[in-house]
């Protein structure tokens, strides 16, 4: 992870300060690096030994850091890791210009391993996440949207990026087709239920942990997977309050929806959800040969439904 964050810093030169800024800024802010971690263990796994890793990890972290840029300016938030967000510190167009860079960026990056397969995973992976930031907007204020639909979100939007970086390390690893795909599998349901948590965290964290505010989500208008449970399960006046919220957006309805969330067990029932996706992801890469990367990607679907932040 030092060699990837050297990488990191080092492809982020250019010779427009605003640009060195603002992707400083955003890399400084911290992040779990989960997704280039992953891209990392899945070459092990896979048995890889060269250096192409490091590269590849760092594109996926771009590609993932330009998505944050964007979607804070759609999604109009302030507050992102604890700290200001870009698009609050320089401004919506400085960040999405800067998004657009780390993309370009990441795509040059690509090249440099020469490799078809790549190039056509990151390729594929960007238009999907790009699809399900387009079906998220579709859905917000929706008070309509199912779990079948809520969930296809999830795959595009936040699942896909984590598949490919686990795709990419069997690809490097020159793993075989069924090892690939269990490796990919892997990562598409550590991806999901990484974000059911997420949904979770939004009712129930805490801000020093999280670094979002509680019911930001909610605030603007996204009906994630406790407020559709509570729609399915909850009282005709407790349906009547979180449609009303999704509808309307704003934070003025949170404390009647965390209670409605409360009773009716949603955050339990996300949980739970998140648990089988980890379970899945698991039992995904039961084939590969026993190493110490095996084990740590064991850990990490753990870790993915038991954090706190």
């Amino acid at each position: 992870m030092r060699a990837v964050d050297a990488t990191i810093r080092r492809r982020l030169e250019s010779d427009v300060a605003l640009i060195r800024e603002v992707a400083e800024y955003i890399i400084a802010s911290g992040g779990k690096r989960l997704r280039p971690a992953m891209l990392l263990l899945a070459a092990g796994a896979a048995g890889y030994g060269g250096r192409h890793h490091h590269e590849l990890a760092a594109v996926v972290e771009f590609i993932h850091t330009a998505t944050l840029l964007h979607d804070d300016v759609v999604d109009e938030s302030g507050l992102r890791r604890g700290r200001k967000t870009a698009n609050a510190a320089f401004g919506n167009a400085a960040s999405v210009l800067v998004g657009d860079f780390l993309y370009s960026r990441a795509f040059q990056m690509m090249l440099t391993v020469d490799d078809m397969r790549v190039m056509a995973v990151l390729a594929e992976a960007t238009n999907t996440i790009a699809e399900g930031e387009v079906l998220q907007l579709l859905n917000v204020h929706n008070a309509d949207t199912d779990e079948v639909r809520y969930l296809e979100v999830v795959r595009r939007k936040t699942a896909k990026l984590f598949e490919a970086a686990t795709r990419l390390g069997a690809i490097l690893g020159r793993a075989a087709p069924e090892n690939e795909e269990g490796l990919a599998q892997y990562g598409m349901h550590v991806g999901t239920a990484f974000q059911l948590i997420d949904d979770v965290l939004d009712y129930s964290g805490d801000l020093q942990e999280t670094g979002k505010n509680l019911g930001d989500d909610l605030n603007e208008g996204k009906p994630t997977l406790p407020l559709i449970y509570a729609l399915r399960n909850g009282t005709q006046a407790q349906v009547q309050t979180v449609r009303h919220a999704i509808e309307q957006g704003g934070r003025d309805d949170f404390a009647a929806v965390l209670e409605a969330i409360t009773d009716t067990g949603a955050l339990d029932y996300a949980r739970a959800q998140a648990a089988s996706e980890a379970k899945l992801a698991c039992t995904a890469i039961e084939q590969l040969p026993h190493s110490k990367y095996r084990d740590s990607l064991l850990q990490l679907a753990d870790f993915a439904v038991n954090r706190t932040h």
